[in-house]
């Protein structure tokens, strides 16, 4: 009974929260424009205090938003088949089978074997790993094959939680190190190809931006190993040859990693092979269930799978569609021109700002996608560098740390199980300020000189 009293009052905040911005929106924006930003308001507030499953409080807006007449229900349940789920799901699979054969012992053990045997060494090391994995692989494959790992190391849940967290933190920090690495960096070069802009050749991004990766990495590392001093940490540093079904596992993961690398375009040099990643992703996980590997059994390991995360991405895509539909990107980026009159300076740092907390509620490559022009706008009418302008939207994109929607690792983390909302959101406020401040300075003082 305390337990359904405690839930109802959790239910009760968050219909409250989402009446007091529906009341505040409803000054500057349509009716249905509100009604959206009150809905998203009640979703990530259930989501934040967990007054209901996650899974649950994912699956509403396929009833709320057709309700509010924000979208139809078949235009927000087509949004829970996005292509990019399906991704996740043969990552998913990959790890299941990295963590079944104990295939991540191994890894763990030759990662570690580079880094001191401590907390924050441990931290580091996994944080550095993921990066840079990220900056060559889409960094949700990379989260996915890590995440064994971190949930391996320890069975102490308060570390298992930091080592999730640098993971997924690293895997966005490293994503944005090349063109390549996550997908709002393709989408900013797809758009400055359509205004033929000049291209940013991919050695100059590199360079251009590693000293923000590499700060990150730091502060990263620095805020997960804060109260780690006197933890005790278990050893992991003992033998480990490799199984038969091991090897198995791992002729299969080098075999993605070879095709992605492959299939990945790096303009102008090469194209890549044009196959489309979700379905690489997924190719890979059924093949784990077919002869000569044979290393899954749908009857045992499909309750491994977290549908619920699947379902949290499909809330997320539903979210992105109705800010289009209702016009509400279109309203934003009228509020963004009003501020052309500010200093280059103060726009820099308001766009930043914008897009680190909106990737917060949505997906940072649906957000991007829709943006990115609208920012192309803005830089024209007030004179700012537009390639430096719209890379500072780009990168603050896949600088957000504080939901699980908000990007892929974020989600990975998450469906762990060894990270709550309220933790995430606790480091990840430090993050994203941490993030946007580096952003805004380097911009400023490094890359308004090159571009």
């Amino acid at each position: 009974m305390n337990e359904q009293l405690v839930q109802t009052k959790k239910i009760l905040i968050a219909l409250l929260i989402a009446f007091f911005i529906c009341f505040l929106s409803f000054t500057f924006l349509s009716s249905t424009q509100s009604s959206l930003l009150a809905l998203i308001a009640f979703l990530v507030v259930l989501w934040t205090n967990e007054g209901l499953p996650l899974a649950v409080v994912s699956l509403m807006p396929i009833v709320l938003f057709p309700a509010f007449g924000i979208l139809s229900t078949k235009d927000t349940s087509i949004n829970y088949s996005n292509p990019i789920i399906y991704l996740f799901l043969g990552g998913f699979l990959l790890a299941i089978a990295v963590e079944k054969t104990g295939l991540h012992k191994y890894l763990a053990q030759k990662i570690l074997s580079f880094f001191p045997n401590t907390i924050s060494g441990i931290i580091y090391s996994l944080v550095l790993t993921s990066a840079l994995l990220s900056s060559i692989l889409s960094n949700t494959t990379t989260t996915l094959l890590l995440m064994p790992i971190a949930l391996y190391i320890t069975e102490d849940d308060r570390l298992k939680m930091r080592f999730a967290l640098a993971i997924a933190y690293g895997a966005s920090v490293g994503g944005i190190l090349t063109p390549i690495g996550t997908p709002p960096n393709l989408i900013l070069l797809g758009v400055m190809q359509e205004h033929s802009m000049q291209m940013i050749p991919f050695l100059k991004w590199v360079l251009m931006v590693a000293p923000l990766s590499l700060s990150m990495i730091f502060v990263v590392g620095f805020f997960l190993s804060i109260g780690v001093k006197n933890v005790k940490m278990d050893s992991h540093r003992e033998l480990l040859t490799l199984t038969y079904e091991q090897k198995k596992v791992l002729y299969v993961l080098g075999g993605l990693v070879l095709l992605l690398f492959v299939n990945a375009p790096i303009q102008p040099y090469w194209n890549g092979l044009g196959l489309d990643e979700s379905a690489i992703l997924l190719g890979t996980g059924l093949l784990l269930f077919m002869p000569p590997f044979a290393i899954l059994d749908w009857m045992y390991d499909k309750d491994k799978i977290p549908f619920r995360i699947m379902f949290l991405f499909g809330a997320g895509f539903s979210i992105a569609a109705a800010f289009t539909k209702t016009g509400l990107a279109d309203t934003l980026a009228s509020y963004i021109l009003s501020i052309t009159t500010l200093s280059p300076m103060l726009i820099i740092l308001a766009v930043a700002v914008l897009i680190t907390f909106t990737t917060e509620i949505t997906s940072n490559t649906a957000l991007i996608s829709i943006m990115l022009p609208v920012i192309y706008a803005v830089a024209v009418k007030s004179g700012i560098n537009i390639t430096l302008f719209m890379l500072i939207a780009t990168i603050c994109a896949s600088y957000a740390f504080m939901l699980p929607i908000a990007t892929p690792p974020n989600a990975i983390a998450m469906s762990s199980g060894a990270v709550d909302v309220k933790t995430m959101m606790k480091y990840g406020l430090v993050l994203n300020i941490a993030g946007i401040i580096l952003v805004v300075l380097i911009a400023q003082f490094f890359w308004k000189n090159i571009l």
